[in-house]
Protein backbone atom coordinates (compact mmCIF):
# COMPACT_ATOMS: atom_id res chain seq x y z
CA UNK A 1 0.00 0.00 0.00
CA UNK A 2 2.81 2.45 0.78
CA UNK A 3 4.83 2.31 -2.58
CA UNK A 4 7.14 5.13 -3.22
CA UNK A 5 7.31 6.76 -7.10
CA UNK A 6 10.85 6.39 -7.97
CA UNK A 7 12.42 9.41 -8.58
CA UNK A 8 14.29 9.15 -11.99
CA UNK A 9 15.75 13.20 -11.92
CA UNK A 10 18.96 13.18 -11.63
CA UNK A 11 20.61 16.62 -13.99
CA UNK A 12 24.47 16.64 -13.63
CA UNK A 13 26.68 19.62 -14.45
CA UNK A 14 29.73 17.18 -15.66
CA UNK A 15 31.58 20.33 -16.93
CA UNK A 16 31.85 21.85 -13.30
CA UNK A 17 34.39 18.77 -12.49
CA UNK A 18 36.39 19.34 -15.08
CA UNK A 19 36.57 23.36 -14.48
CA UNK A 20 36.59 23.17 -10.39
CA UNK A 21 38.26 21.59 -7.81
CA UNK A 22 34.91 21.07 -5.41
CA UNK A 23 35.92 21.71 -1.47
CA UNK A 24 32.61 21.83 0.17
CA UNK A 25 29.00 20.47 -0.86
CA UNK A 26 25.74 22.09 0.02
CA UNK A 27 22.27 21.01 -0.77
CA UNK A 28 19.75 23.89 -1.24
CA UNK A 29 16.19 24.04 -2.47
CA UNK A 30 15.29 25.97 -5.41
CA UNK A 31 12.37 28.72 -5.49
CA UNK A 32 10.21 28.06 -8.24
CA UNK A 33 7.15 29.29 -9.56
CA UNK A 34 4.16 27.75 -11.60
CA UNK A 35 4.89 25.04 -14.06
CA UNK A 36 8.89 24.68 -13.70
CA UNK A 37 8.83 22.06 -11.14
CA UNK A 38 6.63 19.96 -14.13
CA UNK A 39 9.57 20.59 -16.75
CA UNK A 40 11.91 19.77 -14.38
CA UNK A 41 10.20 16.37 -13.43
CA UNK A 42 10.24 15.77 -16.94
CA UNK A 43 14.04 16.37 -17.00
CA UNK A 44 13.64 19.48 -19.06
CA UNK A 45 16.35 21.10 -17.24
CA UNK A 46 20.07 22.31 -17.72
CA UNK A 47 22.75 23.06 -16.06
CA UNK A 48 25.74 23.64 -18.33
CA UNK A 49 27.50 27.56 -17.68
CA UNK A 50 25.48 28.24 -14.23
CA UNK A 51 26.59 29.42 -11.54
CA UNK A 52 25.78 31.16 -8.12
CA UNK A 53 25.78 34.68 -6.76
CA UNK A 54 24.61 36.47 -3.68
CA UNK A 55 22.02 39.66 -3.80
CA UNK A 56 20.83 41.16 -0.87
CA UNK A 57 22.69 38.34 1.31
CA UNK A 58 20.37 35.77 -0.42
CA UNK A 59 21.43 33.48 -2.84
CA UNK A 60 21.04 33.12 -6.29
CA UNK A 61 21.77 30.39 -9.34
CA UNK A 62 21.52 32.13 -12.73
CA UNK A 63 21.66 30.26 -16.28
CA UNK A 64 20.02 27.44 -14.93
CA UNK A 65 17.88 26.60 -18.04
CA UNK A 66 14.16 24.90 -17.17
CA UNK A 67 12.60 24.71 -20.43
CA UNK A 68 8.44 25.73 -20.98
CA UNK A 69 6.36 23.12 -19.39
CA UNK A 70 4.84 21.72 -23.27
CA UNK A 71 0.95 21.85 -21.40
CA UNK A 72 1.40 25.46 -20.08
CA UNK A 73 -1.13 28.24 -21.07
CA UNK A 74 -0.43 31.00 -19.13
CA UNK A 75 1.93 32.47 -16.83
CA UNK A 76 5.37 31.59 -18.67
CA UNK A 77 8.45 32.38 -17.26
CA UNK A 78 11.83 33.38 -18.80
CA UNK A 79 13.66 29.45 -18.82
CA UNK A 80 17.23 31.20 -17.73
CA UNK A 81 16.16 33.86 -15.07
CA UNK A 82 17.60 33.82 -11.53
CA UNK A 83 16.17 31.32 -8.86
CA UNK A 84 16.68 31.54 -5.38
CA UNK A 85 18.45 29.23 -3.44
CA UNK A 86 17.11 28.27 0.36
CA UNK A 87 19.66 27.46 2.40
CA UNK A 88 19.78 28.15 6.41
CA UNK A 89 21.71 31.70 7.42
CA UNK A 90 24.61 29.91 9.07
CA UNK A 91 25.26 27.87 5.71
CA UNK A 92 24.62 31.44 3.82
CA UNK A 93 26.89 33.64 5.44
CA UNK A 94 29.63 30.84 5.31
CA UNK A 95 29.58 30.98 1.87
CA UNK A 96 29.45 33.98 1.54
CA UNK A 97 32.53 34.65 3.54
CA UNK A 98 34.57 32.03 1.52
CA UNK A 99 33.36 33.87 -1.84
CA UNK A 100 34.53 37.20 -0.67
CA UNK A 101 37.69 36.46 1.13
CA UNK A 102 38.98 33.50 -0.20
CA UNK A 103 38.33 34.47 -3.75
CA UNK A 104 36.02 30.82 -4.51
CA UNK A 105 32.71 30.37 -6.35
CA UNK A 106 29.61 28.34 -5.57
CA UNK A 107 28.79 26.36 -8.67
CA UNK A 108 25.75 24.32 -8.94
CA UNK A 109 26.83 20.20 -9.81
CA UNK A 110 23.18 18.20 -9.64
CA UNK A 111 19.32 19.70 -9.55
CA UNK A 112 17.50 16.38 -8.12
CA UNK A 113 13.79 15.84 -6.37
CA UNK A 114 14.23 15.13 -2.54
CA UNK A 115 11.72 12.51 -1.49
CA UNK A 116 9.28 14.64 -0.70
CA UNK A 117 8.96 15.86 -3.95
CA UNK A 118 11.17 19.16 -3.64
CA UNK A 119 13.89 20.39 -6.21
CA UNK A 120 16.66 20.44 -4.57
CA UNK A 121 20.06 21.50 -6.21
CA UNK A 122 23.48 20.35 -5.12
CA UNK A 123 26.35 23.61 -5.03
CA UNK A 124 29.70 23.02 -4.06
CA UNK A 125 32.26 25.94 -2.97
CA UNK A 126 34.85 25.48 -5.73
CA UNK A 127 38.09 26.92 -6.49
CA UNK A 128 39.11 27.29 -10.11
CA UNK A 129 41.56 24.86 -12.05
CA UNK A 130 44.68 25.94 -13.85
CA UNK A 131 45.42 24.60 -17.25
CA UNK A 132 47.55 22.12 -16.00
CA UNK A 133 45.34 20.75 -13.24
CA UNK A 134 43.24 20.00 -15.85
CA UNK A 135 45.61 17.88 -18.20
CA UNK A 136 46.86 16.34 -14.64
CA UNK A 137 43.21 15.22 -14.43
CA UNK A 138 43.17 14.20 -17.85
CA UNK A 139 46.18 12.11 -17.39
CA UNK A 140 44.47 10.29 -13.97
CA UNK A 141 40.96 9.45 -15.68
CA UNK A 142 42.90 7.51 -18.90
CA UNK A 143 45.28 5.64 -16.46
CA UNK A 144 42.03 4.37 -14.40
CA UNK A 145 40.15 3.51 -17.37
CA UNK A 146 43.22 1.56 -18.53
CA UNK A 147 43.48 0.05 -15.32
CA UNK A 148 40.29 -0.89 -15.79
CA UNK A 149 40.66 -2.52 -19.51
CA UNK A 150 43.81 -3.86 -17.89
CA UNK A 151 45.62 -2.36 -20.63
CA UNK A 152 49.39 -1.77 -19.97
CA UNK A 153 49.94 2.27 -19.70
Amino acid sequence: MGEKKVNKVDIRNRRAGFDYEFLENYTAGVVLAGTEIKSIRAGKASLADSFCYFANGELYVKNMHVADYWWASYNRKDPKRDRKLLLNRKELNKLQRSVKEKGLTIVPTRLFISDNGYAKLNISLAKGKKEYDKRESIKEKDMRRAAQRGDDY
